[in-house]
């Protein structure tokens, strides 16, 4: 592994023309912080609120030491539940109040990759496992329920009885588990069921649970009731049903079908996927569609909603999401029939989305009149005109109403001010937790990004987030960043996604040291409309969004402050992909790049994720040859800039593979190149201490290469 020499000893000489030149230097090009102090506040995620209480509760993530949080209304004094105490890699997920808000249920440690192995990135010599713990808020003593060891990223899904005496997830071997919240048992198998099962949702009576049956090419919703021996199927078909829902009186249960799997299609058409939605009756299971989607492309799935933005609502209304218009919006229906209703008219896309306590309106966020932000808004389930809950230069994300009705909560930041719980008032909102950030947290000292516009060569805008240190007037060195994902958004502030947030406060780090950097938001991106995310010959079947990054690049050579000769480009997964092609194809343009654990070759990668695409598929040679020349390493032999590549070799999103393959042809060619590996580290890190060291490493490389002219080595 060859790392930045940044820590070690350097040649006398070498130090005192650095220190001499420095003398130079505006002081807009020192840094006024540390990494370690932007990067230092705690980041808040799985906010949750009890059903019949006012306490709400969530996880923060204060420098990797991960713990659980409550308050309640109307005072939100905040208190921390579980002490942890060490950067340890293990996450917390699936946080979850009981309806008196008395205990809260949580899963601790990450999803196992295909080998069925829990990550450790502290390389430790016991084995991990992902557990279910439950811990009673006023005496803070966790209780392990038992294991979960899910087997995909995100999988984590806990879900209370009524009664808040039981809990039942989606574990190992493909089935469901029950344990009691006493910890009083242990966890148990609820019962055997064919392919792997998942979203247990438990009628509001407690006595059965719904959930979903994958078998493959098909899945079914299935019905447990307890004290039967005999296991239910709702309508069972040849299709793929998912996303029960019961009806808050549990007559009726709500469901999503999807057309089954066929075989022998072309693969490099983007086909449209309708869906319909379903409702059954709970008692007889027999169920009939209530809506169906158009069949074309505007009409397919909306794949990048949450679940959340199905539910059975009150007034016997069915929520769901829809592009249909070209826009992600929210719309409500009867569960019997007719007409849909759209909630959120208007040319933006909502993004998160809560019922409220009473269940009459839904309370969610979007872009609406802000399209570089979010903020949360209001609107009944039956229809009506939504109602900004907050508003302004601020950013909000994960709203919920608390248990007892009286106030909407939500997780918020700013351009300088990073993410925190706040509740909303009619006049402004107000932090919670206060506290818990860091004396020295810089806020003061960053800059705000400014909202960029420009075109790509095909007539595209393209939106981007500029930050330009403070005084800068003379030529110096830019950068490009670009988002993974690709179905993302950077903002006009700290971002609501953890790995985001971190690469915001990075972008602020390489400010404050002097470079202008770009943040791209390129098509394929989400909030734009269907038809930018969507946009044709993307990714494997073209890589049409490199040229938004080209673009990023002239807007740069076009200000007076920035020396066109030294724009460097970073990011990450996706991003990674980008910052390879802009090397690949553009080393005139990119004098050097920092690449954390992208994909360089995309027909592999396909397979990866899709491990059966295109067996029989007649376009198969077509394919392939597409993906190669849309993959950095169809030009590789243009590719003379310097890159710094970074990755984990537990990555369970982009195989550390593309990784070990793009070094060696890298060396083969001669390619001035550095790497840093993490061992046992996954692809978002686990670790804070493998984020800082990325991090620093790669402000050092773009020192290094971009302000002082260091020549970058060739591994042998």
């Amino acid at each position: 592994m060859t790392g930045a020499p940044r820590y070690l000893h350097r040649a006398l000489a070498t130090a005192v023309v650095f220190a001499f030149a420095s003398l130079l230097l505006t002081p807009a090009l020192h840094a006024r912080f540390t990494l370690e102090q932007v990067m230092s506040s705690p980041f808040p995620s799985e906010l949750t609120a009890a059903e019949h209480s006012p306490r709400m509760a969530w996880v923060f993530n204060a420098k990797g030491v991960r713990n659980i949080w409550a308050a309640d209304s109307p005072s939100f004094t905040a208190r921390q539940v579980t002490h942890y105490s060490a950067d340890d890699g293990l996450p917390l997920a699936s946080v979850r109040l009981t309806p008196d808000g008395r205990t809260i249920v949580y899963v601790r440690g990450s999803e196992t990759n295909k080998k069925g192995e829990v990550a450790d990135p502290t390389s430790n010599v016991q084995q991990p496992h992902q557990e279910v713990w439950a811990v009673d808020v006023d005496k803070g003593e966790p209780r392990l329920l038992g294991t979960m060891e899910c087997d995909e990223e995100g999988c984590e899904d806990v879900q209370l009885s009524p009664d808040g005496q039981r809990a039942v997830w989606a574990g190992a071997k493909g089935q469901l588990w029950i344990a009691p919240v006493s910890g009083a048992e242990k966890a148990r198998q609820l019962t055997y069921v064919r392919g792997e099962n998942s979203s247990p949702r438990w009628s509001p009576d407690g006595k059965r649970i719904a959930f979903r049956s994958n078998r493959g090419d098909h899945s079914y919703v299935a019905v447990h009731e307890f004290g039967s021996d005999t296991l239910r199927y709702v309508a069972p078909s040849a299709d793929r049903d998912s996303l029960p829902r019961w009806s808050p009186d549990g007559a009726k249960i709500a469901f999503v079908r999807v057309h089954g799997a066929e075989r022998g299609l072309p693969i490099i058409p983007v086909r449209p996927q309708p869906w319909a939605i379903w409702v059954a009756d709970a008692a007889a299971l027999n169920a009939r569609e209530i809506w169906h989607s158009n069949d074309d492309a505007n009409g397919s799935f909306p794949n990048l909603v949450e679940e959340e933005a199905f539910q059975f609502a009150a007034g016997d209304r069915v929520i769901f999401a829809s592009e249909q218009d070209g826009w992600a919006h929210l719309y409500s229906i009867s569960a019997s029939g007719g007409k849909a209703t759209p909630l959120t008219p208007g040319q933006f896309e909502f993004e998160d989305v809560a019922l409220s306590a009473d269940k009459k309106s839904a309370i969610y966020t979007s872009n609406q009149d802000d399209i570089d932000r979010r903020h949360v808004w209001r609107v009944p389930v039956a229809g009506g005109t939504p109602q900004p809950l907050s508003r302004g230069e601020t950013i909000e994300w994960a709203p919920l109403e608390t248990g007892d009705g009286k106030f909407v909560v939500c997780l918020g930041s700013t351009a300088t001010s990073p993410a925190m719980p706040y509740f909303l008032t009619a006049q402004a909102r107000q932090m919670i937790a206060k506290e818990a950030l860091p004396a020295d947290f810089p806020g003061a000292e960053l800059v705000t990004p400014k909202q960029v516009l420009f075109k790509s060569e095909d007539g595209l805008e393209i939106h981007g987030q500029l930050f330009v240190p403070p005084g800068r007037t003379t030529p110096g060195p830019a950068l490009i960043f670009t988002h993974g994902g690709s179905m993302r958004q950077m903002m006009l502030g700290f971002h609501n996604m953890g790995y985001y947030h971190n690469a915001y406060a990075e972008n602020q780090y390489l400010a404050s040291l002097g470079y202008v950097v770009l943040s791209v938001n390129y098509r394929t991106g989400i909030m734009y409309g269907r038809a930018f995310r969507m946009a044709p010959n993307t990714g494997w079947r073209g890589g049409t969004e490199y040229q938004d990054v080209v673009a990023g690049a002239k807007y740069l050579r076009s200000l007076a402050y920035v020396d066109a000769k030294k724009i460097g480009l970073w990011g990450g997964s996706y991003g990674g992909y980008l910052t390879a092609m802009g090397l690949a194809r553009n080393s005139d343009l990119f004098a050097a790049g920092v690449d954390l654990h992208g994909v360089h070759e995309w027909w592999s990668e396909a397979r990866h994720w899709a491990p059966t695409l295109g067996e029989d598929a007649p376009d198969l040679a077509q394919a392939k040859k597409l993906a190669f020349e849309s993959s950095p390493i169809s030009t590789i032999a243009q590719w003379r800039s310097p890159v710094l590549l970074i990755q984990g070799d537990d990555d369970r999103n982009v195989p550390f593979d593309q990784t070990v393959d793009l070094v060696q042809r890298l060396r083969a060619q001669k390619t001035p190149l550095e790497t840093i590996v993490f061992p046992d580290e996954i692809h978002d890190f686990l670790l804070w201490r493998s984020w800082v060291r990325a991090y620093e490493a790669a402000a050092d490389f773009f020192d290094r290469v971009l302000k002082r002219g260091e020549k970058i080595g060739v591994p042998n």
